[in-house]
């Protein structure tokens, strides 16, 4: 859109032009490209662009643009919210009221178009009867959905983006809550209990997020006096509006709402306003059947009034003492048990929401009807009263006749029932049952059984089916023992004298106790008697007791006085103990705040600058999507530009409003223009059907009347043809006659030439005759010869045929041979190669076979030979322990161990006769422990077994010893220690190759060892015995030897797995166990 030159007015006159012409929506978009200019908005005063905002707004209304309209009044609020805040309430409030006056117009529009009936005679047609049975409306609200409600949706939009645009600022706070107030006005008047609800979950939105914002000039503080009373204003209406609407559930949140307003607020309410706020929680409650709570609700406005109120008449004072009094006795009877309530499995029990109704009212525990009672004889609001219900409070709740207690409250009833308008008539369904079971306590007091007659005759104000009810609700919560007896029409009162009442004091009066309360008051005022009668016969017995019990204690607190000081200054040194510990945590706990505080900050920030970076890719986002959008208006400009040079494009284009083209892209415009083109189609085709069906309707109805006519002038039609008929039958005949005797004349006439004339024909017949028979005969001559000439030229083309046919029967022979044999050839060859392969896998079974065999008989040879070297190894390690044991007693010093003075223990030579040192000095188990250790290797077979050098660990390898044997005790084990293996084949793996691998060496080099080259490399392990040296270090160097163990043959089959391990790997970890190989040399 162009911008109309350098200034506003411009495009205000522009946008006048526009209307002028009728296109509003082009207008719209004029003003809007003004607002949307940042140097035109932040340039010029709101005299200038005040009145276009106001233009601007008035054609979002006209057009019901709600979303536009937003938009603009958001530019229009970041430009003055700081500058001219009055300029920017004048455009809201102009706005909402033109939003009014249309919405206004349209009701009134609405309710005309059902006024304006064409017959009045006639107000049911057909087709309204049709529509409201199958819609369920009548007209009324057919024109409401129609005409109205698009401006009631218009309208509430409206409410909401105000309420969203002055949230926060606290410079149109007042125009915030006139704007609520204004939309609770309109959910009233149209009846939008929806909206009312979405209405208070946005204002309860709004007051939460105006309590997480940060203290600033500009923003909303809950702080302030002035904020806090006209949210509580705002609340107190929502609270009314919410009663009118009979939306009791919000009414409740409205009320929880206020509270904690009241709450927040530093100050309290001023006195009127929780006298409303008391009058509207009351109403609340009694609708709720919540009595309890709303006796008290009264009672708290009846306190306020009178002490707030201090001219405050003696009529008015009488009258809230008469509501609270009324209200107290209609609070229905306690039950006896409550207790039995936290047995019933609800969300909240009734303590917890008893308890959270008393903090709405103030109050630090719930009431109760008891408390009430007290609580208005405490401020004589009884004295108060009128004369009237200080009796009926006599009669209820002090005096004890029950025959006439019915009698009596029914008088004051029908008194209060003469006034229909007075707010004590409320109350007179819950009295009068009060007063019904204060009635059957009184009864159950007097009488044991009762006729059901005789109670209905006390009983003025009530039905058989409403006692019987009360009887059960009284049973059912154990106030008292009845069992009605239907068939004596009787009921029976305390016969159960196993069950007892309650303890307390019954409420109301009583003439005497029931048989089960003297039951179980029995064994306590025996108890009583009894006592009083041992003080009477020994009144010294007690003094005596009492003396004896204080020497007690006297000797007792001489006993533990020192002990009880010492504890009570331990508890102090304890106590001094728990606070310095105390101070600890509470340091640790504030470091750990301020820890957390700055990780908090840290996160903050954190998420700052993840904000800061999504705002900025949502900025390059929003960017790229205005050029790609600036694309499709280019291309959408085009397009229409060719659209508008046919007439169906044309006729498309003016039906399009501006905002609907912006919406479409150029395919859908050409959709468009195609669904146009079908749909005038369509339209001529149905106008076409529509006319051939009204023109045979006129032809029928035409020919229908034409019938008779037809008829009557076919009848005359056919006695004029009879007449004309009958004329040219006659002046046929007469013409025949006529013909004839002309005929007659002529025959006559030309029968002298006759013979001449059949002389003349003959000749020429015979002529004729003559020469078909000549040309017949050529003919016939030509057809012979043609025919002998096909017949042989037929003969040859067989004959051709059938030799062909034999020469491809022939190759075809020739072939099908040739096929079978090679087919022949070919399963022979496979039959070939299937015995060879079985021949294969035979041999190689039987060679398998001989190998495991081998290897069997191999490692049975190496296992004898390994036995037999550990036999006479250990023969050596025997006979040199025994020389070695000799030596030691005959060098055995007599003084004692150096070590903690115990027993002697052997010398410590440097070395012994063998040549060992003093590491080799441990007892017999304690050198064998490795051995064992090896020996005892698990076995499938319950014994240990050694899976050859590749899998031994590499501390027999290398030389180190067992650190986990029992004998060795130090670091490094036996420094003397053989370091040869004598298990060599013993244990051997003899199960052969498993299943479901490859033989035991497939399995290529492992990564924790070198190839076998290298570790063949190594020096020969020892297999017979040595002399024992000092250190390994001194130890003669031998020749190295191969190992006794012979490699295995590799399979000539290699496991898959091993086939494809990457030759540059295989490099790299010979070069790594080469390197460890270096290693082990080297130490």
């Amino acid at each position: 859109m162009a911008r109309y030159g350098q200034r506003p007015e411009n495009a205000l006159k522009r946008a006048n032009e526009f209307i002028e012409v009728g296109k509003p929506a082009r207008a719209l978009d004029t003003l809007q490209e003004v607002f949307r200019n940042k140097k035109w908005t932040y340039s010029w005063s709101e005299s200038v662009l005040e009145p276009i905002m106001f233009k601007y707004l008035e054609l979002c209304v006209e057009l019901k643009k709600s979303h536009i309209a937003k938009e603009g009044l958001f530019q229009y609020r970041n430009m003055f919210q700081s500058v001219n805040v009055g300029s920017l309430e004048n455009v809201i409030r102009g706005y909402l009221r033109m939003a009014e006056e249309k919405t206004d117009a349209a009701r009134k529009q609405s309710q005309q178009a059902v006024v304006d009936i064409d017959d009045l005679d006639n107000l049911a047609t057909p087709e309204s009867i049709l529509l409201s049975a199958v819609s369920g409306e009548d007209a009324q609200d057919r024109s409401d959905r129609t005409i109205l409600t698009p401006w009631v949706k218009f309208l509430w939009e409206s409410y909401c983006q105000c309420l969203e645009l002055l949230r926060t600022n606290a410079h149109v706070e007042t125009l915030y809550h006139d704007i609520a107030r204004m939309a609770f006005q309109f959910c009233l008047e149209y009846n939008r209990k929806t909206e009312f609800r979405k209405l208070c979950e946005k204002l309860r939105k709004h007051l939460e997020d105006i309590s997480k914002l940060p203290q600033m000039v500009s923003n909303v503080s809950l702080n302030k006096l002035e904020t806090q009373q006209l949210n509580l204003e705002t609340r107190l209406i929502q609270l009314d509006s919410a009663i009118q609407m009979e939306l009791w559930q919000e009414a409740y949140k409205a009320i929880e709402d206020i509270h904690g307003l009241m709450n927040l607020s530093k100050k309290m309410p001023v006195p009127k306003t929780m006298a409303n706020y008391y009058q509207k929680l009351a109403m609340v409650f009694w609708k709720a059947g919540n009595y309890l709570f709303h006796t008290a609700a009264l009672f708290k406005l009846f306190q306020l009034s009178r002490d707030m109120k201090k001219n405050m008449s003696s009529e008015e004072l009488q009258r809230m003492a008469n509501r609270v009094l009324l209200a107290t006795l209609s609070i229905p009877l306690p039950s006896a048990h409550p207790e039995f309530d936290r047995f019933i499995e609800t969300d909240k029990s009734p303590q917890e929401k008893a308890q959270k109704l008393a903090i709405l009212l103030g109050l630090s525990q719930p009431p109760s009807r008891a408390s009430l009672l007290k609580d208005i004889i405490r401020l004589n609001v009884v004295t108060l009263a009128s004369p009237q219900l200080q009796d009926l409070y006599n009669w209820l709740e002090v005096d004890f006749h029950p025959l006439e207690l019915c009698d009596r409250v029914d008088s004051v009833v029908k008194n209060l029932q003469q006034d229909e308008t007075s707010p004590l008539a409320q109350y007179i369904p819950a009295l009068q049952d009060v007063t019904l079971v204060r009635l059957v306590h009184q009864i159950s007091q007097v009488y044991q059984t009762i006729q059901f007659v005789r109670l209905i005759e006390l009983a003025k104000f009530t039905t058989e089916f409403h006692l019987e009810r009360l009887l059960v609700d009284c049973v059912r919560y154990n106030d008292m023992q009845i069992r009605i007896d239907h068939g004596k029409k009787s009921i029976h009162f305390g016969v159960d004298l196993s069950e007892a009442q309650r303890e307390d004091r019954p409420d109301g009066p009583v003439l005497q106790a029931m048989p089960s309360e003297q039951i179980r008051c029995q064994l306590v005022n025996m108890a009583t008697v009894l006592h009083r009668a041992i003080n009477i016969i020994n009144p010294n017995k007690k003094k005596q007791e009492r003396e004896k019990a204080r020497s007690a204690m006297v000797a007792h607190y001489h006993d533990t006085k020192i002990k009880e000081h010492l504890r009570i200054l331990g508890r102090q040194k304890m106590i001094e103990e728990r606070k310095e510990y105390i101070e600890q945590m509470n340091s640790m706990r504030e470091e750990e705040e301020q820890r957390r505080q700055e990780e908090l900050l840290r996160q903050q920030m954190i998420a700052e600058q993840r904000r800061l970076e999504q705002e900025r890719e949502e900025r390059e986002r929003k960017r790229q999507q205005s050029e790609i959008q600036q694309i499709k208006d280019r291309n959408l400009k085009e397009k229409m530009q060719q659209i508008s040079q046919t007439s169906h494009g044309q006729k498309v284009l003016k039906k399009l409003d501006e905002d609907e083209i912006k919406k479409l892209d150029a395919e859908q415009i050409a959709a468009r223009e195609a669904e146009e083109l079908q749909k005038e189609r369509r339209e001529m085709q149905q106008k076409l059907k529509t006319q051939e069906k009204k023109v045979d309707y006129l032809e029928r109805a035409k020919r229908l009347e034409e019938i008779p006519l037809l008829q009557k002038a076919m009848e005359i039609k056919m006695k004029q043809a009879k007449q004309q008929w009958e004329q040219q039958e006659d002046e046929r005949i007469q013409a025949a006659i006529e013909e004839r005797n002309q005929a007659v004349a002529t025959r006559e006439r030309l029968q002298r030439m006759k013979p001449e004339a059949d002389s003349f024909l003959q000749k020429i017949q015979s002529e004729r005759t003559r020469i078909f028979l000549e040309e017949y005969d050529k003919y016939a001559a030509m057809m012979k010869e043609e025919r002998a000439k096909r017949l042989l030229q037929r003969k040859l083309e067989r004959k051709i045929e059938r030799k062909l046919q034999w020469e491809k029967d022939v190759a075809e022979a020739a072939e099908k041979k040739k096929q079978e044999e090679l087919r022949a050839k070919q399963e022979e060859e496979r039959k070939r190669m299937e015995e060879e392969r079985a021949k294969r896998l035979e041999e190689e079974k039987i060679r398998r076979a001989k190998e495991e065999a081998k290897e069997a008989e191999r490692r049975a040879k190496l296992d004898k030979q390994a036995e037999m070297m550990r036999q006479k190894e250990l023969e050596v390690e025997r006979k040199l322990e025994e020389e070695r044991a000799k030596n030691l007693e005959r060098e055995r010093p007599a003084p004692t161990s150096w070590r903690k003075g115990g027993p002697p223990g052997p010398a410590l030579n440097k070395t012994n006769d063998a040549g060992s040192s003093w590491r080799n000095m441990r007892d017999e188990a304690s050198r064998d422990g490795p051995l064992k250790e090896r020996e005892e290797h698990w076995k499938p077979s319950g014994e240990r077994r050694d899976y050859g050098d590749k899998d031994q660990p590499r501390k027999y390898e290398r030389g180190f010893s067992d650190r986990s044997g029992l004998g060795s005790w130090h670091r490094g084990g036996d420094d003397n220690r053989d370091i040869r293996r004598t298990d060599f084949g013993r244990g051997r793996d003899d199960r052969g190759p498993r299943e479901d691998r490859g033989p035991r060496e497939d399995r290529g080099p492992r990564e924790d060892r070198g190839p076998r080259d290298e570790r063949d490399r190594l020096p020969e392990r020892r297999t017979e015995s040595r002399p024992v040296v000092d250190n390994w270090r001194s130890a003669p160097k031998e020749p190295a030897r191969q190992p006794i163990r012979e490699p295995t043959k590799e399979p000539e089959k290699r496991d898959n797995a091993a086939q494809d391990i990457n030759s540059k790997d295989i490099k790299k970890q010979e070069a790594a166990n080469d390197g460890d190989w270096q290693e082990v040399s080297r130490r």
